[in-house]
């Protein structure tokens, strides 16, 4: 292990706030913060033991800064396995960046995004996965994306991964020592023996890549249209999502001409909500313009709202949308269930399966409105406790494991050599272990820890 310097940054928000706290990490941190600190008590910085904390005030060349309270972590036992130092003053801006100067004059240097955490990887404190759930959780916006992620920073990932890695070793293993030693007493290998095991493991990453796309619902948010023809109440719905009024609802067709949107939340999922343009024939330029991007806006997103006026028979244009709609994620919302129903409903279910009934006006039928949409996105599938994906690179290295499986089934299939399909094996091996971090290069670690935040 290379030696470090020692680091310093601010670790909490740069606002106003009651507490704010800069941490140092480092074979020094102890005594550049013992030269800062004066503490109320007898006992120096330099004299605590790990884990104890001491009250007293910041101070530079210039004079006092705040009073703080101040944490010292001996190694190994840490964050970081090194030496870590937290100064918790008030959280203002100015007292924090001023206590952070003193750090450096006193020899710290700064922090890069995500080098606390980096250093708690290369001291073997976290893997790579279990770091990148780290900001997983920073960012979690409900309480499933977060149970996923605390699920991926205790290391259900990693052990998934490894499980297969494992086997994927074996498998490997015996395949080139069949291979290049055939007068040893061995067990066998032949296409018919080595192709179920490949399979096995090829199905195993084939569910842990269902299992991301699943995951990404909780943790990014649900793209959503809510399309329909003019006046069927999709202004109504939206400020109904929204809690305020966020779009204008009036009784003349065509008043929407722009993408509206707003962020919800629905329960423990996030629906990125977008109030489209009624969607008809018109002569007019700017509403024809909004309803080209309402349509545009319907093929893109992940889920669409279909609204429909419950109150009257189905018109051309809900013909027309309803032929757009098959075979997409969408529920079909029967809207104005408070007036006399006049709509097919049975045409509408025949298109679209997931079909509910609901009042905006009246603010009736939400729960029901809510389970569908849950039903359509398959959400209940997401097991919180299972090893669930967090990043694209992860995504992209199980997808390169699979995609070299899969060639490698091919190969047996084709007749080629044992030695061809080690190859493959070999390659499906090299992205599973860079996940893991086992063969990670410098770079691709540098980009993993340039997507954190500074002091994290």
């Amino acid at each position: 292990m290379p030696e470090h310097g020692t680091i310093a940054a601010i670790s909490t928000p740069l606002a106003p706030g009651a507490i704010g706290m800069i941490r140092l990490s480092g074979p020094d941190a102890i005594a550049i913060a013992d030269r800062l600190f004066l503490p109320a008590g007898p006992h120096p910085l330099r004299e605590l033991p790990g884990y104890r904390g001491a009250f007293g005030h910041v101070r530079d060349g210039e004079g006092t800064i705040d009073e703080a309270v101040v944490f010292v972590y001996r190694a190994p036992k840490s964050y970081t396995g090194e030496d870590v130092v937290e100064i918790c003053c008030h959280g203002g801006p100015f007292l924090l960046q001023r206590t952070l100067r003193a750090c450096f004059a006193q020899g710290a240097a700064p922090a890069e995004p995500g080098e606390f955490t980096k250093r708690a990887v290369l001291h073997g404190k976290m893997d790579l996965t279990q770091a990148e759930a780290v900001m997983e959780l920073i960012s979690a916006q409900g309480r499933e994306s977060h149970r996923l992620a605390l699920a991926a920073k205790e290391g259900a990932t990693f052990q998934r991964i490894q499980q297969v890695t494992q086997e994927l070793v074996a498998i490997a293993g015996h395949l080139a020592a069949w291979t290049d030693y055939p007068e040893e007493d061995m067990e066998e290998l032949s296409p018919q023996t080595l192709l179920p095991r490949v399979q096995e493991v090829r199905r195993a990453l084939q569910e842990i890549l269902r299992a991301y796309d699943n995951g990404q619902i909780y943790r990014q948010g649900v793209t959503t249209a809510i399309v329909g023809r003019p006046n069927v109440g999709k202004s109504t719905l939206m400020n109904l999502f929204s809690g305020r009024e966020r779009s204008i609802v009036t009784d003349i067709p065509g008043t929407t001409r722009d993408v509206v949107e707003e962020s919800v939340r629905l329960g423990d999922l996030v629906l990125h909500l977008a109030d489209t343009a009624g969607i008809r024939e018109t002569a007019d330029l700017v509403e024809a313009m909004g309803v080209d991007r309402a349509l545009e806006r319907m093929e893109s997103c992940q889920l669409v709202l279909a609204l429909f006026d419950g109150s009257q028979p189905l018109g051309p244009e809900d013909e027309r949308l309803l032929d757009r709609l098959q075979g997409r994620p969408c529920v079909a919302v029967i809207n104005k269930s408070d007036l006399p129903s006049q709509a097919d409903e049975g045409k509408i279910s025949q298109k679209i399966p997931n079909m509910v009934t609901i009042s905006a006006l009246n603010q009736e039928g939400m729960g029901e409105l809510e389970a569908a949409i849950r039903r359509v996105l398959e959400v209940e599938q997401v097991d919180p406790q299972a090893a669930v994906l967090v990043n694209e690179r992860q995504r992209a290295c199980v997808q390169r494991g699979e995609l070299a499986l899969a060639q490698g089934e091919e190969a047996l299939a084709a007749g080629m050599t044992l030695d061809a399909v080690g190859v493959c094996l070999d390659e499906a091996l090299e992205p599973l272990l860079e996940l893991l971090g086992q063969r990670a290069t410098d770079a691709v670690v540098q980009e993993v820890f340039s997507h954190f935040c500074v002091g994290k």
